[in-house]
């Protein structure tokens, strides 16, 4: 499972003093660049193959706030891959280990030249790889 720490900042938050809902995604996004980018299929290996990931769906369930300056950790583990699409299971979480949201993104990779998804690569495979 990849872990990715961030702490939570002002430009994070709404005006409930929590989280702002499209926030999450932001940073669910965040940490899945960080996977990826540490099994070597960053931006710069993205733009040299013309292949990269897009999320087909997403479902998030908030369960407790978020608040400002709280260090959380996101949790990033492939559920599985079965043809052309993906599943990946993110999870925020508080340092004590509660979970405060977690997501399910439908992903795949997608090739920028013939505009379509394509098979998972074995390069792609390994960087989608929980470690």
């Amino acid at each position: 499972m990849h872990s990715y720490k961030i702490l939570i900042r002002e430009f994070h938050m709404d005006t409930f003093g929590h989280v702002n809902n499209a926030t999450y995604l932001a940073l669910y996004e965040e940490a899945r660049w960080d996977l990826i980018t540490g099994n070597n299929y960053g931006w710069h290996r993205i733009q040299e193959l013309k292949q990269g990931p897009v999320v087909l769906d997403v479902t998030i369930k908030w369960l407790k706030e978020i608040h400002l300056r709280e260090q959380i950790t996101i949790t990033t583990e492939l559920v599985d891959y079965k043809g052309k699409v993906g599943h990946l299971k993110q999870r925020m979480l508080r340092e004590d280990g509660t979970v405060c949201s977690e997501a399910l993104f439908t992903f795949a990779l997608f090739d920028l030249k013939v505009r379509k998804l394509i098979d998972p690569t074995p390069d792609w495979l390994r960087a989608v790889e929980s470690k």
